[in-house]
Parts: structure tokens; sequence; C-alpha cells
């Protein structure tokens, strides 16, 4: 099947996006850093804002549990710029290329409605895209199947008769390219910009 359509996860796929970035100026240990980033500010803390729930918010409750660590807690949004580095060339080169050969181009990222305007302003290859669809403006989150099938409700406002199979999705993290193969899609996890380029040529997409 003739792939017409390309989606993309956002953070390491295009961005580089990690907490790292900013608590290593306000860490100093790595043990301390590690503990902080493992047990107060997770992962699975700031995925519940990607899937909707208001930044304001979030802070305030994980401040109540925490208040010994306020400062730190506050300085994850206020200063959350400071966690997003900049574009990954090599998948940004992909995307280019892609853009450059006519192939519609959507996004479909985890990524807070809050903080995703941020990047929208400053990232000008966010223009090559269509369309993106925004876990936390949806209030749905990868993996869940109801976010990929509003991707390709989204797809088909753009290309009525595109079917599942002719669409290629790239993320790096298998989960999420998992769920959307599941759903009749072709995935990609990306591990290296090299493979996942090579891997659409497979599929036979020219770029």
């Amino acid at each position: 099947m003739t792939i017409r359509a390309v989606v993309f996860d956002f953070g390491g796929v295009l961005f580089d996006w990690s907490p790292l970035h900013l608590y290593r100026k306000l860490i100093a240990d790595d043990k301390q850093r590690q503990w902080f980033l493992e047990n107060i500010c997770t992962q699975a803390w700031n995925t519940e804002q990607d899937a909707g729930r208001t930044l304001a918010e979030a802070t305030r409750s994980l401040i109540a549990q925490y208040p010994e660590h306020r400062t730190l807690i506050e300085a994850y949004y206020a200063r959350w710029h400071e966690m997003l580095r900049g574009p990954l060339p090599e998948g940004v080169a992909i995307l280019t290329a892609l853009h450059q050969a006519n192939m519609p181009l959507f996004g479909l990222t985890n990524w807070s409605a809050e903080t995703f305007p941020y990047a929208r302003k400053h990232y000008p290859f966010l223009q090559f895209f269509r369309d993106i669809v925004v876990s936390g403006q949806l209030k749905l989150i990868k993996p869940k199947p109801a976010i990929y099938q509003a991707s390709l409700a989204q797809i088909r406002a753009h290309l009525p008769d595109i079917q599942a199979g002719e669409v290629v999705f790239i993320d790096d993290v298998k989960d999420n390219v998992d769920a959307a193969i599941a759903l009749g899609w072709q995935g990609i996890h990306h591990v290296s910009a090299k493979r996942t380029a090579a891997r659409l040529r497979e599929l036979g997409v020219a770029f």
C-alpha cells in the first residue's frame, strides 16, 4: 500500500526536550537530581499535563504534597522553555526533505496545551505540518487508541479517501508505535534518523 501521509511525534524525534537540561542548573549533585526527577517532578506527573491537566493545578497539588521542594517544583513550568534545548537536526532534515517532496505531513504529540504555543512560535519547521494533534488540547494521550483515531480524522479532513495503512507514524516510544500499528497504520520506532530514513524508503516513500 502506498504511503500517502507521514505523521511525526515531536519529542525525541524533532525536539531535544528533557527536564535534565534545566535541573542540571538547579541541582548540582547527580544523585540528588536523579532522585528529584524520579520521585517529585516525575515523568508520570508531567504526563498528566500532557493529558490536559493545567500547569497551575499540577504545580499547586505537587507543592501541597512536597512543600519543602516548592522552589524546585515551581521552576519546572516557570522555566520550562529551558528544558527545550532545540531541534534535533537529523530528524528535522527528514521532515524538511519530505516537505520538499510534497509529502503530506501531520503531527501527533503528547504535549501540554499551555506549553505547545512556545514551540509553535519559536520553531518555523512546525509550519511544514498540515495539522497537528496536541494531546493536551484534546485531553487524550498516546498510546490510547482514541488519539490515533482523532489524528486519522484530522488527516482525512485533508485527504478524504486515505486509509489507515497509507499512513506511517514515527515515534521514539515503541509502545506508541505499536498502538498505531494495532489500528492498521504503518509504524516506525525512531531510534536514529538514519534507520528511520531507511525504513521510510523501504515503505516506498521517495524523498
